[in-house]
């Protein structure tokens, strides 16, 4: 766990932030597409906004 965490500090990403993301993906997620789960390739998943009712 603690080389997890240091290896997204030295990528500067906020560890909890990669951590929750990448295991709520991972169950989804193509595995020959498993690099971009690895903290020097991760980019956060973009939220969609949920049209609001008027």
């Amino acid at each position: 766990m603690y080389s997890l965490i240091v290896t997204a500090k030295m990528n500067r990403i906020d560890p909890q932030a990669w951590l929750a993301d990448v295991l709520a993906r991972i169950a989804d997620h193509p595995a020959s597409r498993i690099d971009e789960l690895l903290p020097w390739n991760w980019r956060k998943a973009a939220t969609t906004s949920l049209p609001q009712a008027a």
